[in-house]
């Protein structure tokens, strides 16, 4: 069969295949009809006052050796599956994208006539500078960079931060971030011994105000550009975020660390209940607000620039399935309702939390990418640039959550999830005067705990994507107005995004 036969085929299956998907919503629409006692009415409050949703909210965050893995060792053939990728969760946006993690302090630009420390496991050049370059042009990206703290040598630092400034250019620089969970310097080994004795990075003594002394004695040695921190997760040296803030004049973003769940040891096992409870969403969310507070009182933006769903590298059968998809788009709405002005979830190849796999074939660049990413899609197509987040009114019902935004086209995009993996909803929208028909996408998977099979509008990156986009283009579905409501079935554990 020739290729333009088989695309032909293909496009006439994906619409026979939304035509079926509608019809069945719609049988189902008119069945659970007769009886709307458990049908959730919604109407968004257009008109009272709305708050952006900051560009380039949505990013990645990794590690500094995971660069060359996802964008290529080749900085005239960058990897362009990743850049896609990268550009999906920022359309129209600069993408801003944390590189450092763990490796913040396990990296090192070689300093002359100085020997590597010892907790030094990766070393940064003039070609991985090319490849973030290369990336950088590849995506509008902009970065925000660890620099080695635990080191603790303000020469080895500033080293690496005038190396890295100058490879790349300020200007593609978001800020530089000193240290990287600091909080743990004292109770972590940095590196081990011969003999496999751990040696940490500082005394056990160490606490936030001797870290606080270390971030300004290494500001003086960093080059002109905007720093970041205190990159901590620790409630207890959160608490005095807004001293830390008030300290350091060059704080140009304010950066901490969160995870809604803990998953360190052997013994603290969670589940996919608990990832989709509210406590992991819109808890995780308002127990930020006193950050938020102290970030927005200094007049700095707050990011959380190393985000998932689990910690510790994350849960098998947990956060790496479809709930991770569904904790993701709700977390974000909830995030952005809170005040934090971005996100960056973390994304280090070789673990559970990984948000997509590469590999090269025959020369030729191809992903699979792993559930939580849909999430994040959804969320980055229901928020374009200019987007302000909407009141939403009306009823609810245990595991539902509603989010709502008007952008600069004029449309409003309500996004309704059913986190509750026994029971579909009925969910009518009230809809403007003079309303015409909206469309409809479904966030679905085979099941809560899918790893394949995740499909958003129908569509899908398959076992493997070349391209990093969404493969094949069904008929829109769509919902007509019927008696000033948009009404359409949420199945259980899923989520819509619904356009008018």
């Amino acid at each position: 069969m020739g290729e333009v036969r088989r695309s032909s085929l293909r496009r006439l299956l994906a619409a026979a295949l939304a035509v079926a998907v509608i019809g069945a919503a719609a049988a189902m629409a008119s069945q659970r009809g007769k009886d709307k006692s458990d049908q959730v009415v919604l109407t968004v409050n257009a008109g009272a006052p709305a708050q952006v949703i900051p560009s380039g909210f949505v990013g990645l965050s990794t590690e500094y050796w995971a660069i060359p893995q996802f964008a290529g060792e080749d900085p005239s053939a960058v990897d362009p599956v990743f850049a896609q990728l990268l550009r999906n969760l920022a359309p129209g946006q600069q993408p801003v994208l944390r590189i450092g993690g763990d490796s913040t302090d396990w990296s090192w630009w070689p300093v002359p006539h100085e020997r590597k420390p010892p907790g030094i496991r990766y070393t940064l050049s003039p070609r991985w500078v090319q490849i973030a370059k290369a990336l950088i042009k590849a995506t509008n990206a902009r970065l925000i960079l660890g620099i080695n703290l635990e080191a603790d040598s303000r020469r080895l630092a500033g080293t690496e931060a005038r190396e890295l400034v100058n490879g790349i250019g300020r200007d593609s620089i978001r800020a530089l971030e000193i240290g990287n969970e600091p909080e743990l310097y004292g109770s972590f080994g940095w590196y081990r011994t011969a003999d496999g004795h751990e040696v940490p990075g500082r005394s056990r003594s160490y606490d936030l105000p001797a870290f606080e002394r270390d971030f300004s004695s290494f500001a003086g040695s960093m080059p002109s550009v905007p720093l970041a921190g205190p990159s901590s997760g620790a409630p207890t040296w959160l608490a005095e975020l807004g001293g830390f803030l008030g300290d350091e004049r060059r704080l140009g973003v304010a950066t901490v660390h969160d995870y809604p769940l803990k998953h360190c040891t052997a013994t603290t096992p969670v589940t996919i209940p608990q990832l989709l409870s509210n406590a992991s969403s819109e808890g995780m969310a308002s127990a930020l607000a006193p950050e938020v507070s102290a970030a927005h009182g200094h007049h700095l933006p707050l990011r959380i620039d190393e985000m998932g769903s689990v910690s510790c590298g994350g849960e098998r059968g947990v956060s790496d399935t479809y709930a991770s998809a569904l904790w993701a788009v709700d977390t974000l709405f909830a995030l952005a309702r809170a005040g934090v002005n971005g996100v960056n979830i973390h994304t280090p190849p070789r673990s559970i939390n990984q948000m997509f796999t590469f590999s090269r074939v025959k020369g030729v660049w191809q992903a699979a990418v792993h559930p939580i990413y849909y999430g994040m899609l959804m969320f980055a197509q229901a928020t374009p640039p200019g987007s302000e987040l909407l009141r939403i009114a009306g009823g609810s019902a245990p595991g539902l959550s509603t989010w709502a935004t008007r952008g600069r086209d004029g449309k409003t995009r309500v996004v309704a999830i059913n986190k509750n993996t026994g029971q579909s909803r009925l969910v009518a929208v009230r809809a403007p005067a003079h309303a015409t028909a909206a469309t409809i996408e479904l966030l679905r998977a085979p099941s809560i705990g899918a790893k394949a099979g995740i499909t958003l509008g129908g569509r899908s990156f398959g076992a493997e994507t070349r391209t990093g986009a969404l493969a094949l283009t069904p008929a829109a579905n769509t919902v007509k107005p019927a008696h000033g409501t948009y009404t359409f079935e949420l199945p259980a554990g899923s989520a819509a995004l619904l356009t008018f």
